[in-house]
């Protein structure tokens, strides 16, 4: 049995068969759902979507996986255009003739009988390096998983320009090897990709004994990184994940860190965001705000001392309007939660939302 909650991407079982698993959007038909899914990736930080252009991608049409495929292959080709990278490799060879080093030890043990040879330690310069070699391996690979005659097609051709390069022995410890530097800044994103097809659950801990490959992502921190971004966009000094506070502390050390979505700072004002991958219902009790929720946005709003105003974003739902909070912290001090609602086909916030008009006055939304 197949569990991806709170996931989305695709799962391809052993027998063949490829799942794949879209945004849960209220009113969304598939196509429209797979492109918000695209640009949702794109705001994703370390990962290869960053860059994506998909403007010459018929999304809509496209299984996922040759989607992704084909991103990765748009990524390879501007890579190419620019050059792909060489090295001085060392070589150790019996030669008919002198090249490099002479390597004593090995001469005396191998050409005792056969003076005319040289045993020889020497570099050449080639383009068969690790790098390459993750980028060859990662094309042999998705070879095998394209069902699209252009991927395939495409795929042949850079496998002809990495003709001289070896492919990958030991995966793991190539990708650990490889490290960003200014010299290889070209490659950064193009082994992002490659980490990502080749290490497949690179972004969730998915695993399934009927599973031969998937590629999964966690859609509470897609949402999170998809306001956040829009909210950066509109001008406001957005910062997520903020990890300055903790819950308690125990011999002067902090335990149980604190860390928000999303702060929003206003001049002297802050306001603290948490944003929820889930529908809200009037069939469920508290329309489906988890009181675990309230409790975290509540020991957010104490600890961060400007906090005037907190807010739980959701995903747009058509039923349900936004909601007003208020906590008693002291005699004369309150803390005001509010629900605010994020329409993800449109790419802004719900407008009937009563707390719409302060992001406006402060965000410029």
């Amino acid at each position: 049995m197949l569990q991806a909650q709170n996931y989305v991407g695709l799962i391809q079982t052993k027998d063949g068969t490829t799942i794949e698993i879209l945004p849960k959007i209220q009113n969304i038909e598939e196509d429209k759902a797979k492109e918000i899914l695209i640009k949702m990736l794109k705001t994703l930080k370390k990962s290869p979507f960053k860059n994506v252009n998909t403007a010459h991608l018929k999304s809509t049409k496209m299984p996922l996986l040759e989607i992704f495929i084909s991103m990765f292959l748009e990524e390879l080709a501007v890579l190419v255009r620019k050059g792909i990278k060489s090295d001085y490799i060392t070589k150790e060879e019996n030669l008919s003739f002198l090249k490099g080093k002479l390597k004593i030890g090995e001469q005396i043990k191998k050409n005792s009988i056969h003076k005319e040879r040289f045993y020889a330690e020497y570099q050449e310069f080639l383009s068969d390096r690790t790098e390459n070699r993750l980028i060859k391996t990662t094309l042999h690979y998705l070879y095998k998983k394209s069902h699209s005659n252009t991927n395939q097609q495409r795929i042949r051709e850079f496998l002809f320009v990495f003709d001289e390069v070896a492919l990958c022995q030991d995966i793991k410890n190539d990708l650990l090897y490889v490290k960003p530097n200014r010299q290889m800044k070209d490659y950064e994103h193009i082994l992002l990709w490659c980490k990502t097809f080749l290490l497949e659950n690179a972004f969730s801990p998915y695993k399934g004994d009927d599973i031969a490959f998937a590629l999964l992502f966690d859609m509470n921190l897609l949402f999170e990184s998809y306001v956040g971004n829009y909210l950066r966009k509109k001008g406001l000094h957005v910062s997520l994940q903020d990890t300055t506070h903790h819950l308690a502390y125990e011999n002067d050390h902090g335990r149980f860190r604190l860390k928000p979505d999303i702060l929003i700072y206003d001049k002297d004002e802050l306001l603290i965001a948490d944003t929820k991958w889930k529908i809200l219902s009037e069939d469920k009790a508290h329309e489906g705000i988890a009181q675990s929720d309230m409790y975290q946005l509540y020991a957010y709003g104490t600890k961060y001392k400007n906090c005037k105003k907190m807010y739980l974003i959701y995903p747009k739902t058509s039923e349900i309007q936004s909601r007003r909070f208020v906590y008693k912290v002291e005699e004369d001090t309150f803390l005001v939660l509010n629900t605010l609602f994020f329409d993800l086909e449109n790419n802004c916030f719900e407008k009937k939302d009563k707390e719409y008009r302060l992001f406006e006055l402060i965000g410029k939304i």
